[in-house]
């Protein structure tokens, strides 16, 4: 049996593959510990559908034909050479992956920094990069600051934005664990989740209330006079701030904003102050509105009010894709170089620069993610190179991206199937999947955990690492002439002080290292002065307000049988037996003013488009609508931005009205 890394959720589960069979089983130690869900024990599954891409493909007029690995290579170089000739290094940008290794994230990286541009981002952007900032102000460092196995010995576990039950099932063992131990459980969320059924307390409030309902906890635990004065006087600064912004965040007002009752906040913040240690783990609800990196910053508040930090309690940001957190601290992030260094810290760019043999690297940040599209309808970016991703379905308001990607003079996908972005590209690469090559990965809680090659790579597919080691020898950037996986991991180590002692073998061997340590800010935090910073925000509007025209809120949920946009779930014939029909959540007032029943087609619009689904009636409040993101639902959502760069997924407005049939909507192509 062969142990690798799970390809889907952030949690980072080991698996023990049968090189003969190719069956699943879960692995005995850290972190799963004998846990799968049906995905992870499904995983291998669609590495062997017919559908993967086995050689390299070049587009000639509206067809993609094959060519060699050599002449796709060598084209692709010189033409990236000609645009930075014509327009400059900005005008080509790169896109790397939540998906792929450490290594191969890292190499990418560093292609875009030497070929003199920082336009290097990764889908962290999409979903936790408004944590990223958050967590960097408040304490210092933009990670989970706890492991997982801290959570069973916790006395309160605030779930908010988050369904772990469906998003990262495992987590779900330690959760029930703490349980057992005594904990509180309390979920806050815009609909009656699974993770609710295990929940002490489950608060169903209205999408984009999250801060006045953090501010009205916050106001009771302070009235009450239930926050850790030691810690805070001795740990935190802005207190204060805190103190006089939240006296007006009274539980009765917050009932009027969020619909939660106030005898309930009250209750909810005395059980979470009372508890005497705790965790607050959070996801995309949070972070995907216009005031993202405020709504975290509000829940870090809460817990710094209360010490719970380090020993006492633990910032849980769940990460969605098992190398997301792998990839932002290989530096796949356009305003931070590897480590969230930021990229005018000059002694640690020096320090990158030399070991990769140049003077120095660019230091203007480059484009987020969620910038390029204007960057491309522009003109100022030319070419786009993305590594194992679908912003065609991925991005918000997606119509507005495929017409961007049509428009590049150089589109290049790097991925494992015929995806719908790969479907405009210029040249479309064959990698290799998950267990066709060696690598390491990192999980939410920072472990970097060694995966193991099982099988061959399909075709004429190739790892990632090895097309980016062929590309780098093509520009002619130096540094590119590894023979081995193991060396770009070495190289990795060298950059981080915590890992220059470490070897590749150790963490073969092991359960994993984690990436500074194992758990953060439990004497002092990464601020200059060693304090955290407590910040008062206030609550921020949605980009988009219901109206007489489009009177509901939209927002987007996860399944917890499929996985992003669809391409490896809907290829595993064991999780296809699994998935029910998307359908849209309603609440059965709203459904019955129009005439919906459950099971009836309805045709869902807000401002950029419409889609046409069942409807399901369940535990939501009245005027909210929930749809499953992984389909066309980005057809809908809106791309206004917050600070960090992160679309508002979870807030448009939007009307319904019912079909006669499910025939398919005028104007709705899949």
């Amino acid at each position: 049996m062969k142990t690798v890394v799970c390809p889907y959720c952030g949690f980072g589960c080991r698996l023990l593959v049968d090189p003969k069979t190719m069956k699943v089983k879960p692995h005995r130690g850290e972190p799963n510990r004998g846990k799968l869900c049906p995905k992870g024990l499904h995983a291998t599954e669609f590495v062997l559908s017919g559908d993967r891409l086995r050689r390299p493909l070049k587009r000639t007029g509206n067809l993609l034909k094959p060519v060699s690995w050599g002449q796709a290579i060598d084209e692709i170089a010189s033409k990236l050479l000609e645009i930075r000739e014509l327009y400059g290094p900005d005008a080509v940008a790169f896109l790397a992956s939540s998906k792929v290794s450490n290594e191969e994230n890292y190499l990418l990286q560093k292609i875009a920094r030497l070929f003199g541009t920082n336009n290097i981002d990764n889908c962290a952007r999409l979903c936790h990069e408004a944590s990223v900032h958050a967590l960097k102000m408040a304490v210092g460092t933009g990670a989970q600051t706890n492991p997982y196995e801290d959570l069973e010995r916790f006395g309160v576990i605030l779930i908010w934005g988050y369904n772990p039950a469906e998003t990262h099932p495992v987590v779900m063992d330690y959760i029930r664990r703490a349980k057992r131990n005594g904990a509180r459980i309390i979920v806050v969320d815009v609909r009656k989740t699974t993770s609710m059924a295990f929940a002490d307390y489950g608060l169903i409030t209205r999408p984009g209330t999250d801060i006045v309902l953090a501010n009205a906890l916050m106001h009771v635990i302070i009235h009450e006079e239930l926050y850790n004065e030691e810690f805070v006087k001795a740990r935190t600064t802005g207190f204060s701030e805190i103190k006089m912004a939240v006296r007006k965040y009274t539980p009765e007002y917050a009932e009027k904003v969020t619909g939660i009752p106030a005898d309930t906040i009250k209750e909810v913040a005395r059980e979470f102050a009372s508890a005497g240690s705790g965790a607050v783990m959070w996801g995309m609800g949070l972070t995907q509105h216009v005031s993202g990196v405020e709504n975290v910053l509000a829940v870090i508040d809460l817990a710094l009010l209360l010490g719970y930090i380090g020993e006492r309690g633990g910032l849980y940001p769940m990460r969605g894709q098992n190398n997301v957190q792998g990839a932002a601290y290989m530096g796949a992030l356009s305003e931070f170089l590897p480590g969230y260094v930021l990229l005018t810290d000059d002694r640690f760019r020096k320090r990158v620069a030399s070991l990769w043999g140049v003077d120095d690297l660019p230091t203007e940040r480059g484009l987020y993610l969620t910038e390029l599209w204007d960057a491309i309808e522009s003109g100022d970016v030319r070419a786009l190179y993305i590594v194992g991703e679908n912003p065609a379905v991925s991005e918000a308001n997606f119509t507005r991206v495929r017409k961007a990607l049509k428009k590049l003079d150089l589109l290049v996908v790097q991925d494992v199937f015929m995806s719908r972005t790969a479907k405009y590209a210029h040249y479309v690469l064959p990698a290799s999947a998950f267990c066709e090559k060696d690598g390491s990965y990192m999980n939410s809680e920072r472990r970097i955990q060694w995966s193991h090659m099982v099988c061959r790579p399909m075709g004429d597919s190739k790892p990632d690492w090895e097309i980016l080691t062929m590309l780098g020898k093509a520009l002619g950037l130096p540094g590119f002439d590894y023979s081995s996986v193991e060396e770009i991991t070495a190289e990795y180590f060298r950059l981080f002080p915590e890992l220059e002692d470490r070897s590749v073998e150790e963490l073969k061997q092991g359960d994993g290292i984690f990436l500074p340590k194992k758990r953060l800010h439990t004497w002092e935090f990464a601020t200059e002065d060693g304090r955290a910073r407590l910040i008062a925000v206030e609550q921020i509007s949605p980009w988009e307000k219901p109206d007489q025209e489009y009177p509901f809120i939209l927002t987007t949920i996860r399944l917890i049988s499929h996985y992003n946009t669809g391409e490896m779930t809907l290829r595993s014939p064991s999780l296809l037996k699994l998935m029910g029909e998307p359908r849209v959540l309603m609440n059965p007032d709203d459904a019955g003013r129009l005439g919906i029943r459950d099971g009836d087609w309805v045709e869902i619009e807000t401002r950029r488009g419409k889609i046409r689904m069942r409807a399901k009636l369940g535990n939501i409040q009245r005027g909210v609508v929930a749809v499953p993101f992984h389909f066309k639902a980005n057809r809908l959502t809106s791309d206004a931005l917050n600070k960090a760069g992160t679309p508002e997924f979870k807030f448009s407005a939007a009307r319904l009205r019912k079909l006669r049939s499910g025939k398919p909507t005028p104007g709705t192509p899949p």
